[in-house]
Parts: structure tokens; C-alpha cells; sequence
């Protein structure tokens, strides 16, 4: 248990990603972690590097709506710091800590005694040296190498409420690393392509990486790593998990990538129609289409869709035609009866996950 978030068993995959603010600065931070918070997030990882951020730690944890990891480098005394913080839980990097393993017993000793799940969280780009000079590199075998070495120090403490992550910038790498690491161990895993580049990319990488697991059933909580607002990476990872339907799709467009064939502007009318239902939280799925080929039985599949040519737009509302209008008119027609259907279900109880957009 990471706070109140379940990681591993049968507990859903959760999402989490890591504030960009200066730890110290406690008022950026919560406000970083609330709009995360707003966007999904279900976990938030904060950076502890030095004695101004460890002592943040408190407020933060006590004030934020969603559980707090510590993230320590370097100094193993902020691992001390933020369990005495009320942290939900500690990632620590072997790699990094000098002298880290004479410090795993009085490390499993407080956060046994607290409660506390520690993350050992390997990465390529600072693998134990004793590692790098048996393998040469930060290979899949080494970075299983180097978790399980950490696991067993802290096992010979009698101490196993343990996440695990090994991470590489390149996915083929890390897929691999993971899959050796889940047949030889059954602790829950925390899934990250690290490093992966700008929005673009780095989604790209991560979505190739965490499908390839998570369709085997391995991952437990994913971090995306991008060069973008933290808050991007939730999206992303939200998206992800409803993309493999392992969590109730939100929002949904489904429009076409447009050829020779359309009769309208499928770009624009995608665009307007995401902007125009945007913060929608029901499950709901729309159909934007441009011809007469799949049109009509996208837009049937739908709950709500629209086939369009000719300078008009039928508008299906599942399954059925409801109306035809001009092509002017497409849009506000969408949204008149997106939000017709959304306060039907509300009305319903149906229940209501993060708004997350799709153009597929």
C-alpha cells in the first residue's frame, strides 16, 4: 500500500508521475501536486536532494490529496528524513547511495517500523559500477542483477514490502528487463521508460514499452517520463491503461485521418468537437467522420457519431439516425447531444473516470 493506493495483486495499475518544483518551496510544490491530483494522478514522487527539501517533506505529505514517494539519491539519511516525514512511501537508487548496502538494516528496521514501502528503483543511467564491469553496459541481466541484489539485503532483514523498477531509455531494453525481473520475482513492479524524450517520443516509447508488458499482465504502476508538464504525463499514462482497457474509458473521439475521399474538414471538425466537450467525465465515445466509407458504421458503433459529405452530417445516436444537418452545424449538434447523453447517464449513476481524449 502506497497511502490508500494499492500497488500489485489484484489492486487496478495506477498511474503516477513526479513534481518539476523546487521540494522546498512547499507552496509550488502542493500546487504542482493538486493540478496533478485534477488530471488523474494517483501517486506523486517529489525530489529530495538536500536538507531544505527533507525538511518540506511534512507539509507536503500531510497536505497533499495524494500519497507522497520520496525520491533520494546520494544521501541515505533523507531516506530516515522522509519516513519520519509520514511519506507514503521511499524510492531509493542503489546505484547512487555509496556505501548503500551497509545502510539496508537500519533502512528496513525504520520503515518496517512505519509502515513504509521502499520503491529500489535501478536505472541504466546509474547502475552500480560493480555492475557496469561485469556486463560492460546497463543490459536487461544487469539491471535484474542489481534489483534483486538490493531485495535480498533487505530481505535479510525480514523486510519485503518492496516495488521495484529498472529502467531504460530504450524500450526494447527495458521490455526485456522487465520480463526477466517478473519471472524471477513476484514483488509489484513500477514500469518507466526513463529518459524518453520530448511529448511526442517519449509517448511513442513509453506506449510501445508498457503495452508490450501490461498485455502480458506485468506492471503494477506506471510512470511516463516525458520532457513536458507533469501533468502530460498523466494524461498519457491515463490514456494508456484505457487504451488496453484497464480502466474505464473516459472521453473518447474516434475520428478519421482524413484522405481523398473526405467531403469535409475531418481536422477541424475533430478538433472543435475535442475543445468543445473538453472536462467531460463520463464514459463516452464519439464518432467524427468524413466519408461515406466507414462513416456510417463507425458512427453506428458509437454512442454518438456523425457521417458527413455532401455539405450536411447525419448524427447517430447509438446506433440510429436521429437527425441531418447542415455541415455548419455539425458541431454544435454534437455537443448539444453529447451533453444530452452524459447528463442521461450522470442521471444514471454511471460512474465517471478522469475526461481523457482520443483521435485515433
Amino acid at each position: 500500500m502506497v497511502g490508500d493506493v494499492g500497488v500489485g495483486s489484484d489492486h487496478p495499475v495506477s498511474v503516477q508521475s513526479m513534481t518539476t518544483t523546487k521540494t522546498a518551496d512547499v507552496n509550488a510544490t502542493l500546487q504542482q501536486i493538486a493540478e496533478l491530483t485534477a488530471s488523474g494522478c494517483q501517486i506523486v514522487r517529489v525530489a529530495v536532494p538536500d536538507t531544505d527539501d527533507a525538511e518540506a517533506l511534512p507539509v507536503i505529505a500531510r497536505k497533499s490529496q495524494i500519497p507522497v514517494i520520496a525520491d533520494i539519491h546520494f544521501q541515505p539519511r533523507y531516506v530516515f528524513a522522509a519516513i519520519d516525514a509520514g511519506c507514503a512511501a521511499v524510492r531509493v537508487n542503489p546505484g547512487n547511495i555509496k556505501k548503500f548496502d551497509d545502510k539496508v538494516g537500519e533502512i528496513a528496521r525504520a520503515a518496517k517500523g512505519a509502515g513504509i514501502p521502499i520503491r529500489i528503483g535501478v536505472n541504466a543511467g546509474s547502475l552500480d559500477k560493480r555492475l557496469l564491469a561485469k556486463y560492460g553496459k546497463a543490459t536487461p541481466e544487469a539491471l535484474v542483477e542489481s534489483a534483486l541484489w538490493e531485495c535480498s539485503l533487505f530481505e535479510e532483514h525480514d523486510f519485503r514490502d518492496i516495488k521495484i523498477s529498472v529502467k531504460h531509455n530504450d524500450p526494447v531494453v527495458m521490455v526485456r528487463a522487465y520480463e526477466l525481473l517478473a519471472a524471477q520475482c513476484e514483488y509489484p513492479l513500477h514500469l518507466g521508460v526513463t529518459e524518453a524524450g520530448p511529448a511526442f517520443q517519449g509517448t511513442i516509447k513509453s506506449a510501445v514499452a508498457f503495452g508490450a508488458l501490461l498485455s502480458q499482465g506485468i506492471g503494477d504502476t506506471i510512470r511516463v517520463s516525458l520532457s513536458a508538464p507533469p501533468a502530460e504525463e498523466v494524461k498519457v499514462g491515463n490514456q494508456i491503461l484505457e487504451s488496453l482497457n484497464l480502466r474505464q474509458r473516459g472521453l473518447e473521439i474516434v475520428s478519421c485521418p482524413s484522405c481523398g475521399r473526405a467531403q469535409v474538414d475531418v481536422y477541424k471538425l475533430a478538433d472543435e468537437v475535442t475543445a468543445g466537450l473538453e472536462g467531460m467525465e463520463v464514459p463516452l465515445r464519439v464518432a467524427v467522420m468524413g466519408c461515406v466509407v466507414n462513416g456510417p458504421g463507425e458512427a453506428r458503433e458509437a454512442d454518438l457519431g456523425v457521417a458527413s459529405g455532401n455539405g450536411k452530417g447525419q448524427i447517430f445516436v447509438k446506433g440510429e439516425v436521429v437527425k441531418t444537418v447542415p455541415e455548419s452545424q455539425i458541431v454544435e449538434t454534437l455537443i448539444e447531444e453529447a451533453m444530452r447523453i452524459a447528463g442521461e447517464q450522470v442521471d444514471d449513476g454511471v460512474a465517471s473516470g478522469p475526461p481523457v481524449v482520443t483521435v485515433s
